[in-house]
C-alpha cells in the first residue's frame, strides 16, 4: 500500500522542521559540539515517529539507520549514545523548543482554525521524589477538527494551568493565529482573565461551569428553569456504543445580558462579551443502571443548539485523539524521564510525531504507521514529507 501525504502549506514539512531546529539556541560552547542540534532533534523525532518511545530506544534505532539520517543532515560523528542523548535532550531550553513546535505548525498547516480545545495531562511517572519533584504536567491546545497539537505549555501541577493557560494563548494568538476561532476550556479556566486573554486574540469563548463556581452554576441553573420557552434553542441527538445508549439535549439562550448587568452583586464572575449560555442534560442507559448528567457553559460567541452541541462534544476529542493516543500508543504515562528537562522536551518531541504520523492518509492505525516507519525507512520519510529514494 502506498501512503498519500495530506496537502499542507507550499514549503515541505521536512524543510519547515529543520529550519525551525536550526534557530533553538543550542545551550553547549560551540567548539565541544560534536553532534549539532538539529542533528539530535531530528534524530529524537525521526526515532518517535519509529516506534521508540526513550531515548535508550531511540539512540539505538539512529545507530542502526545512520544512512537514513545522513539524507537530511550529515551527521558526521554518527549519533549521540543514549547517556549523551539524555543529556543534550535534559539541558535544551523546553520554552524554545515548544516555541519552535507552535510556530512549525503554523507555517506547515497554515488553515484557518476552527475549534481548539485546550486541556491538561500528566505524565503520571515522571515524578523525582528523590528531588521533591512531582510529575510533568502538559497543558496542550489541539485543533479538534483537523487533530493537530497546535501547542503547550508546562506546570508543577493540575492548579496551575490557570497561569499556562494565559501563556499558551499567547503564544498560539501571535500574528492571528487564533483568530475566527471557538476555544473551548474546561472549567478551571472559567474566570475573567483568560475570557479576556481568548477575545483580545480574535477569537470565542466556550467555558465550563462547575462546582469550582457554585454561586454562578446556580444562578443559570435557576435562569433555565424560569426561562420562557420561546427564548430557548435545544437540539437532542442519541449514542450508542460500548455497552450504553446516551441521549443528550443541548439547550441554548443568548439571554445573557444579565450576566454583565450592573445588577450583578459585587465579586461576583464578570465574563466579557457573554452572548450564550448553554445547558447539556444527558441520560445514559447502561447495562445495570441509568445515569443523569446536566451541565453548563458560557460562550462569548452567539452559538445555536447544534453548533453547541458540535462544539462540546468536539472538546472531548483532546481526550480521545490525543490523551489517549498519547498514552496507549506513545507509552506516555509509562515514561519514566525524571530529571532536567528530559521529560518535558521529550513530550514536545511525542506532539512533533503525532502532527506527522496522521499528515499520512493511510488505512493504517497510528500505531501500525509507527512500526511501519521502524521497518521502513521510506515509508518514514514519506511521513516526514520526503520523496523516498
Amino acid at each position: 500500500m502506498t501512503p498519500t501525504v495530506l496537502a499542507t502549506a507550499d514549503k515541505p514539512r521536512l524543510r519547515a522542521l529543520l529550519e525551525h531546529f536550526a534557530i533553538i539556541q543550542d545551550p553547549r560552547e560551540p567548539w565541544r559540539v560534536a553532534h549539532p542540534l538539529p542533528e539530535v532533534l531530528l534524530l529524537v523525532v525521526c526515532g518517535t515517529i519509529a516506534d521508540c518511545d526513550d531515548y535508550e530506544g531511540i539512540a539505538e534505532w539512529g545507530a542502526a539507520h545512520l544512512r537514513f539520517l545522513r539524507r537530511f543532515l550529515p551527521y558526521h560523528h554518527g549519533v549521540p549514545g543514549a547517556r549523551w542523548l539524555t543529556i543534550l535532550m535534559n539541558r535544551i531550553n523546553p520554552t524554545l523548543f515548544s516555541a519552535a513546535f507552535t510556530a512549525w505548525v503554523r507555517e506547515t498547516w497554515p488553515e484557518r482554525l476552527d475549534l481548539v480545545a485546550i486541556d491538561g495531562k500528566t505524565s503520571r511517572r515522571s515524578h523525582d521524589r528523590g528531588n521533591d519533584k512531582g510529575p510533568l504536567h502538559l497543558v496542550s491546545a489541539f485543533a479538534t477538527t483537523s487533530r493537530l497539537v497546535l501547542g503547550q505549555e508546562a506546570v508543577t501541577d493540575k492548579t496551575n494551568e490557570i497561569t499556562a493557560i494565559p501563556l499558551l494563548l499567547e503564544r498560539l494568538a501571535a500574528r492571528d493565529g487564533l483568530k475566527g476561532a471557538l476555544i473551548s476550556i474546561d472549567a478551571i479556566a472559567t474566570n475573567p482573565a483568560i475570557a479576556t486573554a481568548i477575545r483580545d486574540a480574535g477569537a470565542d469563548y466556550l467555558l465550563a461551569v462547575k462546582a469550582n463556581q457554585p454561586t454562578l452554576r446556580s444562578e443559570i441553573e435557576t435562569f433555565f428553569a424560569d426561562a420562557s420557552p420561546a427564548s430557548l434553542d435545544s437540539v437532542t441527538d442519541v449514542d450508542k456504543g460500548h455497552g450504553r445508549i446516551e441521549q443528550r439535549t443541548v439547550t441554548v439562550t443568548h439571554e445573557a445580558d444579565w450576566l454583565n448587568g450592573d445588577r450583578r452583586f459585587p465579586g461576583a464572575l464578570r465574563l466579557p462579551n457573554v452572548a450564550a449560555i448553554v445547558k447539556v442534560a444527558s441520560r445514559t442507559e447502561l447495562k445495570n443502571h441509568g445515569r443523569f448528567e446536566t451541565r453548563y457553559y458560557i460562550s462569548s460567541a452567539a452559538l445555536t443548539a447544534p453548533r453547541a452541541a458540535q462544539a462540546i462534544r468536539s472538546h472531548w476529542a483532546i481526550e480521545n485523539s490525543l490523551h489517549w493516543v498519547l498514552d496507549v500508543t506513545f507509552g506516555d504515562d509509562q515514561s519514566r524521564l525524571r530529571t532536567g528537562h528530559g521529560a518535558q522536551n521529550m513530550a514536545v518531541a511525542r506532539h512533533f510525531a503525532i502532527n506527522l504520523v496522521r499528515s499520512v492518509h493511510d488505512k493504517r492505525s497510528i500505531k501500525l504507521r509507527r512500526k511501519c516507519a521502524g521497518w521502513n525507512p521510506d515509508y518514514l520519510a514519506t511521513i516526514l514529507g520526503h520523496l523516498p529514494r
